[in-house]
């Protein structure tokens, strides 16, 4: 058994229980995840400290997983019920206490081997394991040993209550219940722990992905602090504004992972309870503690959680890494007056001055003089019938990109909906597949009912950022494979990227319908 000394160390000092998932502070004191972070969400920020030791943090601390405590702290728990059943002892011997080895129902008594030797064989006199409960097992009605299980009404009764106010109920010997109770709870045991494997799999995958975002940081980081070490030190803020933004994409990303994975620990916890705790009750042989134990129904425990689970986890993989055509782009605004320099050794964008092509514009749209934006319009053109003219609502560039990394951006109009992106030249030409998102060679971002998507393949994806400006950026990385949409306000605010391999060159596409919708490239 546990010494008295190291039962204290296994206790929160938060909640005063045995650790749960136990983490480390940077001062080395040990809480409950959960505990020490409801403490740290009550402090103010720049003054967070130890509840133990009060030492004080200017951040928040760093929360450390203490894996060997916590295994410690489960052998404590899985150990506790054998030390409690070993702690049952015989009635009769009142000088000492001698373990019992067997309960005699009738008796209401726990027997050693020595009085078990004398005790009456009667069949009244029924023997059970031993138990602190011996009324339980017992009819509080008649006093008389529970041999049966009533289904109708899921309660053990005895031979009166068979014959009395259960009589013409379906009954059965308590053993076979049992029996078919443990079959039931075998097959729940298996699937939890078939979930409690699959969740550790994804907890090791968003591990992976959270170690990818940590090391593509880092470097990313290096990247910038080699540039800034050429350049004159008058540069500096420009430098901390650039890591800044760095880091705080990096601790965005941690986050989402972070806050996946501590919603998994916790759900992979309740997992493991439940199948500690069902593999209790399978490993006891007293039928009356196993029938008489209210079930939950396991069966269909988290399966919605688990789909919603799996699709947040594809959320997280799918939030992109880091978002270094913006720094690039927060560095060239800076770096403007030495660009020559510094734009050879960025992975810069070239600014893309694209023109729409007349031969592809559909005859319900009005085009600029410029060539750089169109207008719906109720009066048709009349343009000449060519192969690649669109019959509804849009136009592509005249340039293609097939490889490089580019950008263009554009100015909508409030009214209306319109699309902008990118297209296949293949892309067909008229009927509702032709429109830019409505097929699989076509990207769009797209603005319907005052509502604001991207689209692809003919399936929206909203946008989780609230677009409140008309001005956009769209971003391309040919070889990455990378199509990224950008709302251009104060800041660049990234709101989607689709990552595919691109197989054709690609052209920009402009799209409108309804009122007065218009779009117009601006680079």
């Amino acid at each position: 058994m546990a010494s008295a000394e190291m039962r204290e160390e296994l206790y929160c000092s938060v909640c005063l229980e045995v650790f749960t998932d136990p983490v480390t502070l940077r001062c080395g004191h040990n809480f409950c995840r959960v505990c020490i972070d409801c403490v740290l969400d009550t402090q103010k920020s720049g003054a967070y400290s130890c509840p133990d030791c009060r030492e004080e943090f200017q951040d928040r601390s760093t929360l450390y997983r203490n894996i060997t405590l916590r295994n410690i702290a489960e052998r404590f728990l899985s150990a506790q019920p054998a030390e409690e059943d070993s702690a049952m002892f015989c009635t009769y011997c009142t000088d000492s206490q001698v373990p019992a080895i067997k309960s005699c129902l009738h008796c209401d008594a726990r027997l050693c081997n020595k009085h078990l030797k004398i005790h009456s064989k009667s069949p009244e006199h029924a023997l059970s394991e031993p138990s602190d409960c011996l009324k339980a097992k017992k009819c509080s009605i008649h006093t008389e040993i529970l041999k049966y299980y009533c289904s109708d009404d899921s309660v053990c009764i005895c031979a009166s209550c068979l014959t009395g106010q259960h009589r013409g109920h379906q009954a059965e010997p308590m053993d076979e219940a049992s029996e078919k109770k443990k079959t039931t709870l075998r097959g729940i045991l298996e699937n939890l722990t078939s979930k409690e494997a699959e969740m550790e799999n994804r907890l090791q995958s968003l591990q992976k992905h959270k170690a990818d975002v940590q090391e593509k940081a880092a470097g990313e980081k290096k990247r910038v602090l080699a540039l800034f070490g050429d350049i004159a030190r008058h540069l500096g803020d420009l430098e901390t504004r650039v890591l800044s933004e760095i880091s705080g994409q990096e601790e965005k990303m941690l986050m989402m992972v972070s806050g996946q994975m501590q919603q998994m620990e916790t759900k992979k916890d309740e997992l493991r309870r439940n199948v500690r705790y069902i593999e209790e009750l399978c490993n006891k042989t007293d039928p009356v503690t196993i029938l008489q134990e209210q079930l939950t129904d396991y069966s269909d425990t988290e399966e919605g959680d688990m789909g919603d689970g799996e699709r947040n986890d594809q959320q997280v993989h799918d939030s992109g890494d880091l978002d270094e055509d913006r720094t690039s782009e927060m560095m060239l605004v800076g770096l403007s007056d030495i660009m020559t320099v510094v734009k050879g050794r960025l992975r810069s964008q070239e600014a893309s001055g694209l023109l729409l092509d007349a031969a592809t514009a559909a005859n319900n749209i009005k085009m600029s003089d410029d060539l750089k934006g169109i207008i719906a319009t109720k009066e048709e053109e009349d343009r000449p019938e060519t192969p690649l003219r669109f019959q509804k609502c849009q136009v592509v560039s005249r340039q293609s990109f097939s490889s490089g990394r580019h950008y263009w951006e554009v100015l909508t109009s409030e009214s209306g909906g319109w699309r902008f992106g990118m297209t296949y030249p293949s892309v067909q030409r008229e009927g509702a597949k032709s429109a830019i998102g409505e097929n699989d060679k076509s990207w769009c971002m797209r603005k319907f009912h005052s509502n604001h998507a991207v689209r692809h393949h003919g399936t929206d994806q909203l946008l989780a950022h609230n677009v409140l400006g008309n001005k956009f950026r769209v971003s391309l990385d040919y070889e990455a494979g990378k199509l990224s949409f950008y709302e251009l306000g104060d800041s660049l605010t990234h709101l989607y990227t689709f990552t595919t391999t691109f197989t054709e060159p690609l052209h920009a596409a402009l799209y409108v319908m309804g009122g007065k919708a218009w779009v117009r490239m601006t680079s």
